[in-house]
């Protein structure tokens, strides 16, 4: 690559009110200091690698490099219309480390991420409504949330959006199953009267999903421990609820579950009883929309592994200009100097 520099000569006057104009040029955006053949590169390369490896390969400093980016993600973010979402998804992941979080929710119904915000508390969904109005849409139109049952969630979107149906995700009620199944294991360890050691990844996750030698692991376990088949048969059943072709059907079995569950003498299952109870309107809500917060998961999939490339981001703008550049669905594009 060989480094062009085009020096031009800029009409430009002196105002004693506003200072020094300058006439604005067909070939760059005021302010920007490159061509907008140059950006339109810069845009290209940004979508393909981390700022900072474009900056080594541009020989151009990063600040200058994410200016340039933030111009154009924050212009098509702003111009993006949110008039016809209906469902949403609301998920957090993590910003950087020491615990700290930043709240996406997502448009469920083509899995683009809207709107990135720091923190997970309710505010987040209150941030959403506000920014909500200012693309076209109203809070009321909101159909459908999917989300965890994280308290702070299921408060911002009673209160943001009281007429929305919250639906508690079922991927995050079998992660509490799973949850529960790992503590039967580790009491059984604890106890010292069984030998459990190299049967975590067989006992963890689907059966199907695993080597048949992990199956068979995993049977051989569940027939000679009572606690742990009793624990795998209370998962794998409520697994099997989702599969439940009507509402009603899978209202009865949910609920035969539960008795089930808090009958076991599993105090990990005992426990899970109680917040699906607590928690059944937005379990059963599935059944109604099917909707899940899988797609919010890839999402952050695909916003981790940019910040994984890029090694971190100096601050917040940055983390959230690369996400809504790789998963907001955004039209970037400079202007046309043909």
């Amino acid at each position: 690559m060989y480094r062009c520099e085009l020096v031009a000569k800029v009409p430009r006057t002196w105002c004693r009110t506003d200072g020094v104009h300058q006439v604005q040029v067909p070939w760059a955006r005021e302010g920007s200091g490159f061509t907008l053949l140059m950006e339109a590169l810069m845009l290209l390369l940004s979508a393909e690698m981390p700022i900072a490896a474009m900056a080594d390969l541009l020989h151009e400093h990063d600040t200058r490099l994410w200016r340039v980016l933030m111009h154009y993600v924050e212009q098509a973010h702003a111009k993006s219309d949110w008039s016809a979402v209906r469902q949403i998804a609301v998920d957090e992941t993590s910003a950087r480390r020491g615990h700290r979080y930043v709240t996406n929710v997502l448009n469920a119904e083509n899995s683009s991420l809207l709107l990135m915000v720091e923190g997970r508390s309710a505010e987040a969904l209150g941030a959403f409504a506000k920014a909500l109005g200012e693309h076209g849409g109203d809070p009321s139109q909101i159909e459908a949330i999917a989300m965890d049952m994280s308290p702070a969630y299921v408060k911002g979107a009673t209160e943001h959006f009281p007429q929305a149906r919250i639906v508690f995700d079922k991927f995050h009620l079998m992660v509490l199953a799973g949850q529960a199944l790992d503590e039967v294991r580790r009491e059984l360890g604890r106890d010292g009267g069984s030998d459990l050691k190299g049967a975590l990844w067989s006992l963890r996750g689907n059966a199907w999903n695993l080597s048949e030698e992990r199956q068979e692991q995993r049977k051989n376990l569940c027939r000679q421990y009572t606690k742990l088949g009793r624990a795998m048969s209370l998962r794998e059943s409520l697994q099997a609820i989702y599969t439940s072709p009507e509402r009603q059907v899978a209202e009865a079995e949910l609920d035969w579950w539960c008795g089930w569950a808090a009958r076991s003498r599993l105090s990990p299952f005992r426990k899970l009883a109680k917040t699906v109870r607590q928690h059944r309107d937005g379990i059963l809500a599935y059944f109604d929309t099917h909707l899940t917060s899988a797609a919010i998961e890839a999402v952050n999939g695909i916003i981790q592994l940019a910040k994984r490339m890029a090694r971190g981001f100096k601050n917040f703008v940055y983390f959230r200009t690369a996400a809504y550049h790789r998963a907001g669905k955004l039209n970037l594009a400079v202007p046309n100097i043909s």
